[in-house]
């Protein structure tokens, strides 16, 4: 059985073309999000995965209404695909139901992979770098040699620990972390 989902981005997009070809495909049931792909929930899309069973297809209007990246929508449907679930993207002439359409998800998948080791790659290259240059990673710190000169001083003078952070800009949990209250000197 085709099982149909459309999505769009905001509230004030409209659905009826990609409903219209849900439809025209034989779905008899189609599921629904006005939410950004960004958005890992989907409760649309949810309920309709939840609803395929074996031999069932999952019919999109687009590919770019179903993942939010290359690498979640070919595990998307490499999850379809362990349950014997097809997979059907109207638009783009997908249909894994056929050997072309496995055949091309088999090609996304590889090149998902390549992507994902490329950007590994490049990441572990970029910390080489910047080990070698001395630098760290991770924020900068908020308290600064001169912010915690100013915090003993202000609290030497008797000032309160959390007006103490609020003068200085940081949050009070980041005084402490840096200079206890104790600290007066």
């Amino acid at each position: 059985m085709p099982v149909g989902y459309a999505r769009v981005s905001t509230r004030d997009q409209d659905l009826d073309l990609q409903v219209e070809a849900s439809t025209q495909a034989g779905c008899e049931r189609l599921f629904k999000d006005k939410v950004s792909g960004s958005h890992a929930e989907r409760p649309g899309l949810a309920k309709a995965l939840e609803m395929l069973r074996e031999g069932d297809t999952l019919v999109i209007g687009k590919l770019d209404r179903l993942g939010r990246s290359v690498r979640n929508l070919v595990d998307l449907v490499g999850s379809l695909h362990k349950q014997s679930i097809q997979f059907k993207s109207l638009g783009d002439g997908i249909d894994t139901g056929t050997p072309s359409g496995r055949h091309f998800f088999d090609v996304i998948a590889s090149l998902a992979e390549m992507e994902h080791d490329l950007t590994m790659e490049r990441t572990r290259a970029g910390l080489e770098v910047a080990r070698q240059l001395a630098r760290k990673g991770g924020r900068k710190r908020q308290m600064t040699d001169s912010k915690i000169d100013s915090a003993k001083k202000l609290l030497a003078t008797g000032m309160p620990p959390r007006d103490v952070a609020k003068k200085l800009g940081v949050s009070a949990s980041t005084r402490y972390r840096w200079l206890s209250a104790s600290t007066r000197t």
